[in-house]
Order: C-alpha cells, then structure tokens, then sequence
C-alpha cells in the first residue's frame, strides 16, 4: 500500500494506491464504464470475455490490478496481465483527472512488470489523450496496429532502479 499526499487548493489529498481486492470488482467496472474517451458498455467488455467474475478470479491468483483512492473511494485503477508484460488498463475517474492518480498507477504496474520483464507493453488508441499520457511517461510508439491502436513499449532502466 501507498499513500500519496497532493494539495488541491487549501484542501490537503491523499492518493493511497492499494491491491485490488475481489469486493471492487464493481466499484472498477463502474469507473471502466463511465470513460467518454474510449468508452465500453458492461455488455461489450462482457463480449470481449471480461466480466466482473473473470477479473475477480484474476485479481485472487495475484496482484495484478491496484485501485486508487481518495479518502476511501476508488477514483481509478490499473491492470496488468503477467504472462505477457502487457499493462492491461489503466483509467481514472473523469473528475480526478489531472492530480497525478494516473501516474501513480502507472508506476505501480509499470514496477510490477519490471519485477519480471525487462520490456513491457501497452496499446492505445492512436490521438487519445492516453497516447499523449504515455508517451509523457516515457512510453516508446512503436507499431501501428488495427483498429486505430498504436503499441508502446518501456524498457527497464539500470540507472532508474526499476
């Protein structure tokens, strides 16, 4: 568990970054679900096999998904998939944009996946917003795939310590 502490105005905020646990599955479908940018029906993650039992099997074989909140409510989450080096998914709620929850959890998967891969992946729509996130982040473009997504990838850093 982590906790991060960021000024807001006057109000004082912490972030605290914590494994998911099987009891949020609803909590991280209603935040995957209420993106504009895009944006997937429960039905539609459904047809794509993920479901929120699917992810609570996921989330008892191990870490790999981490919530953040703010004061007790989950604001967002991100997601790995071990066996590939992929970050899986990443999203924060519409209105906690901006005060650093999506790098936070970034970094969380991002040091997870370094724990076993030396280069890690991810896919993003081309133009996105999170396009610009990543390659913010240090992320590499690297191939144009189906679909509008681009492909990026990291590669440990010796010196960082990752």
């Amino acid at each position: 568990m982590a906790i991060f502490n960021r000024c807001q105005g006057h109000r004082s905020m912490s972030i605290q970054v914590r494994e998911a646990r099987e009891t949020d599955t609803g909590e991280i479908f209603a935040i995957r679900t209420s993106m504009a940018e895009n944006h997937l029906s429960i039905e539609q993650l459904a047809e794509m096999g993920i479901t929120q039992e699917a992810i609570a099997a996921m989330i008892a074989q191990g870490p790999c998904l981490w919530v953040a909140e703010i004061d007790r409510v989950p604001v967002g989450f991100s997601m790995v998939r071990d066996e590939t080096g992929c970050v899986f998914g990443l999203f924060v709620r519409a209105d906690h944009e901006g005060l650093g929850v999506g790098r936070l959890l970034l970094e969380r998967a991002e040091h997870h996946l370094f724990a076993k891969f030396d280069e890690i992946w991810l896919e993003t729509e081309i133009g996105s917003r999170a396009f610009t996130f990543y390659e913010r982040a240090g992320w590499i473009p690297v191939e144009k795939r189906d679909r509008g997504l681009m492909k990026f990838v990291k590669v440990r850093s010796v010196a960082g310590g990752l």
